[in-house]
């Protein structure tokens, strides 16, 4: 006749045992992992997988078994910032051959900044990924799906302690249909986020996209699960609601002038690429690889990364 009422504290603790006891669940179910699986597979990212299907048990196996399976072969946090040439290489090839190859293995994709990691935040610490599809500079459809799953992976890297997911910006200043991304990669892209990502983004600004836009949007959008539709806000400059949206998440300071704000920064490939390199250092550590023998990187000697054969580090919070 009469139901208890919970309060706010008692609710979250409620919560919070629902929660473990479904990773606990979800954890058994997946049973033995190798190392690196292991170490992808935290706590924070079964609750990730989880609710992203509603904490269904079987849904979120299933999810998160597919992810390990793309991980496995596709190999995201061993993608660098630049390619390295090992010396053994170097004195079994010509100068010919060496020149062939010693290539940035996705810096050239972000030689025009047509995505990068901002140096700023969100008002909630968040980090920040920057997009002008006008800046496209490649063809390849490869390329353009590892470039940002480097970004991807490299955001993750950067996000506070206590924060899961990054934000958005993107610039349609200058987009046309003929400098859009194809099809076929924005499905892919779609795909690898929403699949092998769950609960990563937090919302994605797309800033005063024009009117023929609209016919890419109508394709674009059957790809999304209602998630991440959701999470896509449009931001147009003559309409204050949405504008309301953007400076609500960004301070009007730190918000670049492209999308509304007072920040006149300008993309510096040279600068990107050291943080990139500084970072793919840390990566490389975070995953447990070592330096082990000597490489050469655009003509300059450093360290090549090796996989380690020693046991499983700590589990760490970067997982996604």
């Amino acid at each position: 006749m009469f139901r208890r009422r919970h309060n706010t504290s008692e609710k979250s603790e409620l919560d919070a045992a629902f929660q473990e006891e479904k990773v606990s669940e979800l954890r058994a179910a997946l049973g033995s992992l190798s190392r690196r699986s292991s170490q992808f597979c935290t706590d924070a990212c079964l609750r990730r997988y989880l609710r992203a299907r509603n904490w269904n048990i079987d849904k979120s196996k299933k999810m998160l078994e597919d992810t390990l399976k793309w991980r496995s072969n596709y190999k995201p946090e061993e993608i660098r910032w630049v390619r390295l040439i090992s010396l053994q290489f170097l004195k079994s090839k010509s100068l010919l051959q060496f020149f062939s190859v010693c290539q940035p293995e996705v810096a050239q994709e972000g030689e025009t900044g047509k995505a990068y990691r901002a140096n700023f935040q969100d008002k909630d610490g968040r980090t920040v990924i920057v997009m002008t599809p006008a800046k496209q500079n490649t063809t390849s459809h490869d390329k353009q799906l590892q470039h940002l799953v480097y970004l991807l992976e490299n955001a993750i890297s950067n996000l506070p302690e206590e924060q899961e997911q990054m934000v958005w910006l993107i610039d349609f200043n200058g987009w046309s249909l003929s400098n859009s991304t194809p099809i076929k990669t924005a499905r892919e892209a779609t795909n690898i986020l929403q699949n092998h990502y769950p609960e990563r983004l937090a919302t994605a600004f797309l800033y005063n996209p024009p009117r023929i836009f609209e016919t890419f949007w109508k394709i674009v959008k059957y790809f999304l699960d209602p998630m991440t539709f959701q999470k896509v806000k449009f931001i147009y400059p003559k309409n204050e609601e949405t504008v309301d949206l953007i400076q609500r998440n960004f301070d009007v300071e730190v918000l670049p002038k492209e999308f509304g704000g007072k920040n006149d920064m300008q993309y510096n490939h040279e600068e990107f690429s050291r943080l990139m390199e500084k970072d793919d250092t840390k990566m490389a550590g975070f995953w447990g690889l070592n330096e082990k023998s000597k490489q050469v990187a655009n003509g300059h000697l450093t360290s090549e990364i090796t996989p380690e054969a020693e046991p499983s580090p700590p589990l760490a919070a970067h997982a996604s």
